[in-house]
Order: C-alpha cells, then structure tokens, then sequence
C-alpha cells in the first residue's frame, strides 16, 4: 500500500525570548510598583480622613499649658459639630482666626502654601493659615463676666471651676482683664488655659464682635492628646 501521507513536517524552530531584564529582576520590579501603587493609596485615603474627620495638629504656644504643652501633638475631631452639635463652654477647640484673631491674608496661594498643608495634613508642618487653639468660656447669649470677689469668671451669674487654669504663680484672679460681655448669638468667647500667656477674646474686645469667634470659622474639638506618649490623654468638657 502506497504511503500518500508526505514527509513528516519539522517543528519550527524555537524563536528567541526577547532580550530584557532577567524574570527576578522584573519579578522584583512589579513588587516595588505594587508597593508604590499602595502606599500612594494608603497616603490619599490618610489625606482624606485627615481633612475631613481627624487631623493631628501640633501646638506651638504655651498658652492652653498646663492642658496643652509645648510640642504636644493632639488630634482634632473635624465631624464633632457637623451633625447639629454646637461648640459647649468647656470645649477645647481649633478654629481659623482670621479676619477675628488674625489679619485677613491675601498673599493667595503660593506652592510653599500648598505644600505646608499637606504636610500639617498627616502633621509633619505646621498648618499655614491662622489656626487656634483655645477653650469656649461663653457660647450664644451668655454674659461672660471677669471678675467675682473671688476672682471667678462668672457665666449668666454663675462663677465657673477652672480647675484646668495654669498656676499664675499664686495669683487667685482667673483674668487680669477685667471684661463684661454678652456674647452674640452663633458666636463663642474663648480663652487659653494659661491666661497670662495667651492672646485669646481678651485681646480683641475693641474689634467686630467683641472678641467673639464666629461658630461657622471652628474646625473641630480636641479630643486626644497623642504625643509624647508620657502625655496620651482624652479631654474632657470642663463645664456645661
């Protein structure tokens, strides 16, 4: 029987990988792009918690000592008055000064600026701007008075507990401004801690409200103090 079939056909020859990097070091390639892919999504999701719930802020005055020191870092909650809540006497709070503590800037914003606030995002700079930190004494209509024959605030008549106040080297007076003010309404009158070092509604009671700052121009509450860890602590409301 005749064998119609053909020669058998050869396998092509093999062809030639192209020429490159060895598979370990592209293998090792994909791993740092992998990594850089994850951290630049664990940075925006740190940027977004950051500038919408939680920033940590550095302080750089003494004047919420012996509450607030020097080089503490605390951390702020942003959605603390989002939700119907208002700022209460007692609150620690951060809120922008300006066009009431601080002059209006109209530098504009320059990459230096941009740059300052990314990093106080994730509290590596200080947060360019004019932010605060102080205590609410007085919210909305109350009259906040300095001072009683004991040398207490007193709000709406009652004298207040300011068991937070710095040691004034003995001195009993919770104020050396003597001020009588009704506090307008959608404002706070606010204080430091340490009120012999502290620039706070005190300063400005010759300006537009009063020394009063507006409750829309608060970022949020301090809540914790995080660092040095010698120093981790809540906050707690001083007074209703």
């Amino acid at each position: 029987m005749t064998d119609t079939s053909g020669p058998e056909e050869e396998a092509p020859p093999a062809v030639p990988a192209t020429p490159g990097a060895p598979a370990g070091v592209r293998a090792r390639r994909s791993r740092l792009r992998r990594a850089a892919v994850g951290a630049v999504a664990v940075l925006v999701l740190l940027l977004l918690v950051n500038a919408f719930a939680v920033q940590p802020y550095r302080i750089t005055s003494g004047s919420m000592e012996n509450t607030l020191r020097v080089g503490d870092r605390v951390l702020v909650n942003k959605l603390a008055y989002r939700f119907g809540d208002t700022p209460g006497r007692g609150d620690v709070v951060v809120f922008d000064g300006t066009g009431t503590f601080a002059v209006e800037d109209t530098g504009g914003t320059t990459v230096s600026h941009v740059l300052r606030t990314a990093g106080a995002l994730v509290g590596l700079a200080e947060p360019p701007g004019n932010d605060y930190v102080k205590r609410v004494v007085g919210v909305g209509g109350d009259r906040v008075t300095c001072c009683d024959e004991q040398g207490r605030i007193e709000v709406n008549g009652e004298p207040l507990t300011e068991d937070y106040l710095h040691p004034e080297g003995g001195d009993a007076r919770a104020s050396t401004v003597d001020f009588d003010i009704v506090v307008p309404p959608g404002r706070l009158w606010v204080m430091g801690d340490h009120r012999a070092d502290s620039r706070d509604s005190r300063d400005h009671l010759g300006r537009p409200g009063g020394g009063t700052v507006p409750v829309e121009d608060v970022i949020g509450r301090v809540e914790w103090v995080g660092w040095p860890a010698d120093r981790w602590a809540w906050l707690r409301t001083a007074h209703g």
